[in-house]
């Protein structure tokens, strides 16, 4: 472990990496956790979901809301109770997933996780561009053009490896601020949607099916699975005796009060204009919808939310490059992801043709590749209060973490079985899988079926116990958890 001539945790730029953060810098506070999650979550993005749920899943209004509760509840949830790992080892996650798969084994779905992480940023970096075109549009009447598509895409994914490179507090005090200046102005927004819309078509609108609803509930849900292994990233600098009910509260609230108005307001929106949710640019439509003197500070305000979620999205990818063996820093191993979302975002905003059907079928295959690690990595949290930092970090034979080989055959015939089990659940523009037409599949639950049936074999496999070190009485009364707090 690197010497330091101060605690990592309070310098201007977080030097460490994959390594557990010793007791003596864990200053974290969990409330630090509900603007984290509120920036996380700080996108247009969902004001597009909200108008899909009305246009093409047809719901009415009261089962946008049922969608716009559930979704958060069920994705942040999983994310705080798998962040829990992350006071307990104070390593990332995928480095903490090394205790699961082995040493060689964690490749496999860590190769995967970073991949799909490939895309959420592409995704959200188009978002940001097309942002900063829109206001250009509403302030100066610019056009967009290919030359300004690559300059806007260059300054969104510079800001992002900016902020992701810095690490730990600089993310903290952006999501602190960001929060109260979104929140303001998202209020905004809704006074005037109150003041401006037609309620009585609003509610007019026939319910849709159970069906859809459950697949309404599965997509914007989505976004937040995509998190749930970067949950022990943003809570590694937690005291091993901070509240496990209050990291999950804070997480599921962060998200929610986010994810709740936005989905809402989509879908009012979506009333007025209903070819919102099939827009190439899926950004612009605010212009048109609101007068320039709000659109212009909200869509400014949201392009930094977006902008955190990038930084956020790359700050785990840096960590999930260093597990693959990438032995860089971390700030250089998240430059690898910045110039690949540069490259596919390139190619999503000239060359796609449609922006949401990309984008749900990307989040539908995302929510599945997540999945399955999901559930092997949580039924090992149910009998794990501990990581061996020295284990995690030795990639040798003599790894406590070793196993077989380098293997925990175990948790990688389930993660591998549950991969293969949602895919054939799981329909998307450019693929169908051969269930996809069974009631699992016709409601959009291929990810849930993934996760119950990794979790379900993982439990039922004997495992082979790793190598971990006795643990001194004083360092057992350390990981206990407190009076209150989430045991699992």
């Amino acid at each position: 472990m690197p010497e330091t001539s101060a605690p990592e945790s309070e310098g201007a730029i977080e030097t460490r990496g994959l390594e557990p953060v010793p007791d003596s810098e864990r200053s974290g506070r969990v409330r630090e956790l509900f603007p984290t999650w509120v920036a996380a979550n700080i996108s247009v993005l969902l004001l597009t979901m909200g108008a899909g749920l009305v246009v093409f899943n047809r719901l009415n209004i009261w089962q946008v809301l049922a969608v716009a509760v559930a979704a958060p509840l069920v994705s942040y949830g999983l994310t705080g109770l798998i962040s829990i790992a992350g006071k307990r080892g104070g390593s990332p996650g995928m480095a903490l997933s090394r205790a699961v798969f082995g040493q060689r084994g964690n490749l496999f779905p860590g190769s995967l996780i970073w991949v799909a992480r490939w895309g959420w940023e592409t995704i959200n970096a188009v978002t940001g561009a097309y942002a900063v075109l829109t206001v250009l549009d509403l302030l100066f009447g610019v056009k967009s053009n290919t030359t300004l598509i690559v300059v806007t895409l260059l300054l969104f994914v510079g800001c992002t490896f900016l902020v992701s490179g810095l690490g730990i507090n600089a993310l903290r005090r952006c999501s602190t601020w960001s929060t109260y200046l979104f929140g303001a102005f998202s209020v905004l927004v809704l006074v005037y949607l109150i003041a401006s819309t037609d309620w009585s078509a609003v509610f007019a609108k026939p319910a849709g099916s159970t069906a859809m609803m459950i697949a309404g509930i599965g997509t914007i849900a989505a976004g937040g699975i995509s998190w749930v292994p970067s949950g022990p990233d943003f809570t590694r600098y937690l005291p091993r005796t901070a509240s496990g009910r209050g990291m999950v509260a804070a997480t599921v609230g962060g998200a929610g009060v986010v994810v709740l108005p936005m989905v809402l307001m989509g879908a009012v929106m979506a009333v007025s204009t209903p070819d919102l949710a099939s827009a190439k640019d899926p950004v612009s439509f605010i212009g048109e919808l609101l007068p320039s003197w709000i659109a212009v500070p909200y869509l400014l305000i949201a392009l930094i939310g977006m902008l955190l979620i990038n930084s956020m999205s790359m700050y785990s990818a840096g960590f999930t490059a260093q597990t693959l063996g990438i032995n860089v820093p971390r700030a250089w191993a998240v430059s690898v992801n910045a110039i690949i979302s540069l490259v596919f975002g390139f190619l999503l905003m000239v060359v796609a043709t449609s922006f949401f059907g990309s984008f749900i079928s990307f989040l539908t295959l995302l929510a599945v590749a997540f999945s399955a690690w999901i559930g092997v990595f949580g039924v090992d949290m149910l009998s794990r209060r501990t990581y061996d930092g020295e284990a995690l970090m030795d990639t040798t034979r003599t790894s406590g973490y070793w196993y077989r080989g380098g293997f925990a055959w175990q948790a990688m015939t389930a993660w591998g079985v549950a991969l293969v089990a949602g895919l054939l659940f799981t329909k998307v523009d450019w693929f169908t899988g051969p269930l996809a037409g069974s009631w699992i599949g016709r409601n959009g639950l291929g990810w849930a079926a993934t996760v119950v049936v990794a979790a379900l074999l993982y439990a039922a496999l004997p495992r082979t116990k790793a190598r971990e070190p006795a643990q001194e009485p004083a360092e057992a009364e350390k990981v206990t958890e407190p009076a209150g707090g989430l045991s699992i």
